[in-house]
């Protein structure tokens, strides 16, 4: 029988973690649950959170009567449809169950107000890296925004079970840490590092090459024939329009793939999408901000922006 615990809001748990050790994190987390519960775990679906949900399929194994993860986002990118069916991720989607039925909720990489969808659910478990958005109340609490990736915690709770991945549990963590981190350009800390390396000889690195590569339908070469027909090169830059696109993740693969050339310092591709117009920057990175630029040229008549990373990663 699962101890009942005090549930305490959101600034209150965080603070409060910090005192604790791995294992006193991992024995509250556990203490959460009994034998017969049937547990829900929520997630935005992302390789850093697919990953964090299968690693709580294991803690969980053998303690619950069940677990089930659902996703309220439909799974587009081509690279995340690699992962769940390689992988063989089970999930099912958010409206099509009743959440209510389900004793236990846990939301990971995610909070309850990222989205619409969540607001409504009592959430028994929230465990995330991302700065704290609320203060809601959940019998356990685990915010670290530090992190850079989730899937960083997942690796500390397993190895403070005692428990050893799976080949397949251990590539999707691997994955989600070289996604969330983007091969570690983005901010993260020594512990991501640490898991990250844990991982590195238990997961299948071939697979996760494969997933970092599916990025295109082979229906969708043709937009490169499009591209570099109606390419323009003015003073070391590029210019192209692809029209009308399935997706807009296949203007960002066309102009990752124009960027590359060695004297060019900016890259311009836009298409359309639906009824908007998208237009995707790429730039050296070096003395320039393409999300800058980005915002100056469309703050005001749509989104734009971008992060502050290398080269081949910057984009709107």
């Amino acid at each position: 029988m699962a101890r009942k615990r005090k549930r305490l809001n959101s600034q209150q748990l965080c603070k409060q973690k910090y005192k604790n050790t791995a294992r006193d994190r991992l024995q509250a987390f556990w203490d959460v649950f009994e034998k017969e519960d049937q547990v829900l775990v929520i997630i935005n679906a992302d390789p850093d959170a697919l990953a964090f949900a299968l690693a709580i399929k294991r803690l969980l194994r053998y303690r619950v009567k069940c677990v089930t993860i659902a996703h309220p986002n439909e799974i587009r990118r081509l690279n995340n449809v690699a992962m769940v069916e390689r992988l063989k991720i089970p999930l099912v989607r958010l409206k099509d169950i009743k959440p209510n039925e389900f004793s236990k909720k846990v939301m990971v990489d995610s909070q309850p107000n990222h989205l619409p969808c969540f607001e409504k659910l009592e959430i028994d478990a929230i465990i995330d890296h991302h700065p704290i958005g609320g203060d809601w109340d959940s019998a356990f609490i685990d915010i670290r925004p530090e992190y850079g990736a989730a899937s960083s915690m997942a690796v500390e709770y397993l190895r403070a079970a005692g428990m050893k991945p799976s080949v397949a549990l251990a590539t999707a963590l691997f994955y989600g840490i070289k996604v969330d981190t983007q091969d570690f350009e983005r901010k993260s800390v020594l512990a991501d590092g640490i898991s990250f390396r844990y991982l590195f000889n238990i997961a299948n690195r071939d697979l996760v090459r494969k997933f970092e590569l599916t990025d295109l339908r082979r229906s969708e070469l043709k937009y490169f024939n499009i591209a570099l027909s109606e390419l323009k090169y003015s003073k070391r830059r590029y210019y192209s329009h692809v029209g009308r696109v399935r997706s807009p993740d296949v203007l960002v693969i066309v102009a990752d793939f124009l960027n590359h050339v060695g004297e060019i310092d900016w890259v311009f591709v836009s298409g359309i999408h639906g009824e908007k117009l998208v237009v995707i920057f790429r730039c050296d990175g070096y003395r320039k901000s393409a999300g800058k630029l980005a915002d100056k040229i469309f703050g005001k008549v749509g989104s734009a922006g971008g992060i502050r990373v290398p080269p081949e990663r910057k984009s709107l």
